[in-house]
């Protein structure tokens, strides 16, 4: 289990003060780059370092983000302080990035999701990290990989209807620097929308 009350630092551990309050969670985003926590756990993962309640913690909370902590508590077999006290140190630990709420994009008038597949003219780091500041700076695209392969990155752009996909992708994508050619798919629907990662 990740340390209770007490976040590893060398070979000395800073005692946490928890005070217990029932609360709310929003929906969990749990960290799903191992690199991204590497610092943390030796070997590059903590997964190794869960048990079985940490585990079950975090099925729960990814699957309802606003379940109480005394409701999850008694879903995993503890008392509601000591369940406070794991989640808190999967927080610090950095395997809960954060909370949010779980939109419908639809019923907020952004109809249609595409999926743009980017080449860039140059692959130096210089070139592929001033991309990504670009991407950074639009609300329209949801999500930004980088790929290996011919395709340097693949997007995933909401947008109310196709005139306005039309004008985000002919004024912000295709003219920023280095872009070399945009390829697009519209999505026809979607079958399965599972955020986070397995956990059983």
């Amino acid at each position: 289990m990740v340390k209770d009350r007490c976040v590893a630092k060398g070979d000395n551990y800073i005692h946490k003060e928890l005070c217990y309050a029932e609360t709310r969670f929003g929906v969990v985003e749990v960290a799903q780059s191992a690199l991204e926590i590497a610092e943390e756990a030796p070997g590059g993962s903590v997964m190794s370092t869960l048990d079985k309640i940490d585990r079950r913690l975090l099925a729960e909370l990814q699957a309802e983000g606003r379940v109480t902590n005394v409701d999850l508590a008694r879903r995993v077999g503890l008392t509601a302080p000591p369940c406070l006290r794991r989640v808190r140190a999967l927080e610090e630990e950095g395997v809960i990035r954060g909370y949010h709420a779980d939109l419908d994009a639809s019923k907020l008038g952004f109809a249609i999701t595409v999926f743009a597949m980017v080449s860039l003219r140059s692959q130096a780091e210089e070139a592929l990290k001033a991309f990504e500041d670009h991407i950074a700076t639009l609300d329209e695209v949801r999500e930004c990989h980088m790929l290996n392969g011919e395709i340097d990155f693949i997007l995933k752009i909401v947008s109310r209807d196709l005139q306005s996909f039309q004008e985000f992708l002919t004024s912000k994508l295709t003219p920023a620097p280095n872009v070399g050619s945009v390829k697009t798919s519209l999505t026809i629907r979607t079958s399965k929308h599972m955020p986070g990662v397995p956990l059983e």
